[in-house]
């Protein structure tokens, strides 16, 4: 600081305005004459030391606003014509290291700071500014000073800010915001301006006005509004695996952030999961539209409808393809496009002037475009903007690539599958079949109708824990296994038990290799319901794995679902599985259905169970095809995950049909098993199978005597075919063997297999049964299919 007069005198007349300034006091206070000259001294020196004749330490006020320690002596003097004024002698106080530090604070802060300050009195008029505040371009401080803020920065300080100054004056606690305005250098953008209100009090503590410190975030907020629409959009786009919906997502993402209007082309094979090299692509690749977004009125139609297929008339759409390379054209002239072209027709209507066009493309694989319009705001786009937009598409470009992988992989499931899967029934008449199979979003759900032997039948229904193409062949692999434990004629909780053992790895034949760990890895948490109906006895019996129980329909129309004893998904908690046994009347209904792995044990309360109520209990005399497709009108697109249902009308074997003796095990009894055959083959019309049962009851009987125990059961079974049964009380089982020439025995099995059409042996509680089967012959033209008078059905002791 320079050095300050000793003495500075000034006067004031009797309304306490300057009536006279000194040099001194304009060199110690930084008015000059011209500004001093009728001030009101309480805009120099503190009011109290006005009106009294007195030395003391006052404070005194700069032209740059800071304050001045000074001693003030009064004294009282009578100007011609009786008027009274004061003269005031004003020494400045010696200067303290801190009051240097201040007055170059104060210096920086109001000349230096890139900081715009402002600092106001109570009324909000202009006390001292730095021109460096937004919107003063052109004034200077002179200019500034006593005006009020609204006129010194007019388009930014509006009645809010007014507003909140005031509250600062008032309340003394300090306010920090941000605010919307247009400057007098840019009246048509808003920008954006960080605040900082500060109280200033005097000596005293009173308030006698605010400073004002204001900066210009136009930039900054324009970059922070850029992250957070990348963030946000991160959270928006990908939210599912279809391509459509994420290109639907990236234009309502861009729309109206950052265009007017977002159109999403991809290549076609994309929406098939084919992929096309990284690299130039010929512009007369063809182009789908996937999404469409308007910010502009309702009703704005685009040129081309979604699935479509576009065609390119802009230069910037070839280049986007043929170089890959995003393009802005910032003046869009509708006169440079063919007038005949319905794309010109739409900018034209629609007032867009300005175009950027990016290209879809990431991890190799061109992907498709993407254009956005400006219409709405005048400025055109500019290489921030298509920077911006580039990020934001390269970002979406994952997203629809990882949308296309998941379509290549879950179409491949799905062909896969539908190999694996049956194609139609197969041949029996125990039960009349009908199913419907979402393979969309399930293509881990399986189904199977497995004829048995006695003229049974087997019904599967599984889902996988997993999806994708390895869970497909996986679920292949667990059905080929199911239809070879089937073949044994494992009852259904053994089945289950073994299925079990082979998902875990500890079966009798355990897989070294990798592939076959891989595929039990697939399978683990599959769940399955098992079910084994009987026509003869019209008895049911299941045992499910982690699977919902089925929904059973009387004929009358009564809904159940069976109590049967839940266990655990295959390959996982610990087993045994139990079975439950019923009695079906003929012509019900069995439903077996595949639900969330959530609701898998609770069928009771599933949507599926609920729905399938609903449905089979309306109207108990549908066909099966009118029942699977009222399922799923009902059922809608409320399941995401898809469904499978297997429909089962159950039928029973006419007691005409089934003919069966009780023998002893004596030899002698052979003659007799031969003799009843053949008379029951005679009331059948099946003679022509005279010699092949002979020989089959003969071979069959002969062996349960000599190597069973107890009774001897003989049951003969036309169906579609002609079925043989011994059953006795030993578990020991038959073993075909090939007899050498010089053997006396040994041919009975080998014989049976070279005569039947198949045979095998099944197991029950009391021992064991073994079973073969001829193919009916056809009917002759003079023997009719049925025979005229069947011989009663029942069971007969012998």
């Amino acid at each position: 600081m320079g050095a300050l007069p000793r003495d500075a005198r000034l006067v004031l007349d009797e309304r306490g305005a300057v009536a006279q300034w000194s040099p001194e006091a304009e060199q110690l206070l930084g008015y000059s004459t011209e500004e001093a000259l009728g001030r009101h001294v309480t805009l120099l020196l503190d009011q109290q030391s006005v009106g009294r004749e007195a030395v003391e330490q006052v404070a005194a006020r700069h032209r740059d606003g800071h304050q001045v320690a000074v001693s003030a002596a009064v004294s009282s003097l009578v100007r011609p014509g009786g008027a009274l004024h004061w003269s005031v002698r004003l020494t400045p106080a010696p200067a303290t290291a801190q009051d240097e530090i201040d007055a170059a604070l104060l210096r920086a802060l109001l000349t230096e700071s890139p900081l715009g300050v402002q600092v106001v009195d109570g009324d909000l008029r202009i006390v001292r500014l730095n021109l460096s505040a937004p919107g003063v371009h052109g004034v200077v401080g002179r200019e500034a000073v006593g005006s009020h803020i609204r006129d010194v920065a007019p388009g930014i300080v509006d009645e809010s800010v007014e507003q909140k100054i005031h509250q600062v004056v008032q309340t003394g606690r300090p306010l920090s915001f941000l605010h919307r305005g247009r400057p007098p250098t840019d009246p048509t953008h808003d920008h954006v301006y960080s605040a900082t209100l500060l109280p200033l009090r005097d000596s005293a503590g009173r308030s006698i006005g605010a400073l004002v410190a204001s900066q210009d975030v136009t930039e900054r907020e324009r970059a922070r509004a850029r992250l957070d629409l990348l963030v946000e959009a991160g959270t928006r786009i990908g939210t599912t695996l279809d391509v459509l919906t994420t290109a639907e997502e990236l234009a309502a993402a861009a729309v109206p952030a950052i265009a007017d209007i977002a159109t999403i082309d991809v290549l076609d094979g994309v929406l098939h999961g084919e992929a096309f090299a990284a690299g130039p692509v010929s512009e007369r690749t063809r182009l789908r539209r996937a999404a469409f977004m308007s910010a502009l009125e309702p009703g704005t139609q685009p040129a081309y409808d979604a699935g479509q297929l576009v065609e390119y008339l802009l230069p910037a759409h070839i280049a986007g393809l043929t170089e890959l390379r995003p393009t802005v054209i910032p003046r869009l002239d509708c006169d440079d496009l063919p007038a005949d072209d319905r794309r010109t027709a739409h900018i034209r209507a629609t007032a867009a002037h300005s175009l950027m066009v990016v290209p879809l493309a990431a991890r190799g694989v061109v992907l498709g475009l993407a254009s956005f319009y400006r219409a709405r705001e005048p400025d055109p786009y500019g290489d921030d903007d298509l920077f911006l937009t580039a990020e934001l598409c390269g970002r979406a470009a994952v997203c629809i690539d990882n949308a296309r992988r998941y379509t290549r992989e879950r179409d491949a499931a799905q062909a896969l599958q539908r190999t694996l899967l049956p194609q139609s029934a197969p041949p029996q008449n125990a039960v009349e079949v009908a199913w419907r199979h979402e393979s969309a979003r399930s293509p881990g759900d399986w189904f199977d109708v497995i004829p048995l032997s006695g003229a049974r039948v087997a019904l599967v229904v599984g889902r996988m824990a997993g999806q994708g193409i390895d869970a497909a062949a996986a679920m292949g692999q667990l059905r080929m296994a199911i239809n070879t434990l089937a073949a044994q004629d494992l009852a259904p909780d053994e089945l289950l038990g073994r299925l079990h053992d082979l998902v875990t790895g500890h079966s009798d034949e355990p897989a070294d290799d990798l592939a076959a760990a891989s595929a039990r890895t697939h399978m683990q948490g599959a769940t399955c319901i098992y079910a084994v109906y009987d026509p003869i006895s019209r008895r049911c019996t299941l045992a499910r794995a982690g699977h919902p129980a089925p929904v059973v329909v009387s004929p009358q129309g009564k809904i159940e679902i069976p109590d049967i004893p839940e266990g655990p998904p295959l390959g996982t908690g610990h087993p045994p599985y139990r079975t439950a046994d019923m009695e079906l009347p003929e012509e019900s209904t069995i439903a077996l259905f595949t639900t969330s792995p959530a609701q898998a044990g609770d069928a009771e309360r599933s949507p599926a169970a609920h729905t399938l109520r609903q449905v089979l209990s309306s109207n108990p005399h549908r066909t099966l095809e009118d029942a699977c497709d009222a399922f799923i009108r009902a059922r809608g697109t409320a399941d995401s995950e898809g469904f499978l249902l297997l429909l089962a009308h159950t039928r029973a074997l006419a007691a005409d049909r089934v003919a069966t003796w009780t023998l002893p095990p004596d030899p002698a009894v052979v003659t007799t098993a031969r003799a009843l055959s053949l008379r029951q083959l005679a009331n059948w019309g099946l003679e022509d199978l005279d010699f092949t049962t002979e020989l089959i009851v003969s071979e069959l009987v002969t062996n349960a005597i000599r190597y069973g125990t107890g009774p001897i059961g003989l049951r003969l079974i036309r169906d579609r075919a002609l079925i043989c049964e011994v059953s006795d009380g030993s578990s020991t089982a038959p073993h075909l063997r090939y007899a050498y020439e010089t053997d006396e025995g040994g041919r009975g099995l080998f014989l049976i297999a070279q005569l039947a059409h198949r045979w095998g042996t099944r197991y029950h509680a009391r021992g064991k049964t073994i079973w073969a089967e001829q193919a009916l012959p056809p009917p002759s033209a003079g023997r009719p299919a049925e025979s005229p008078a069947p011989a009663p059905g029942g069971e007969e002791a012998v």
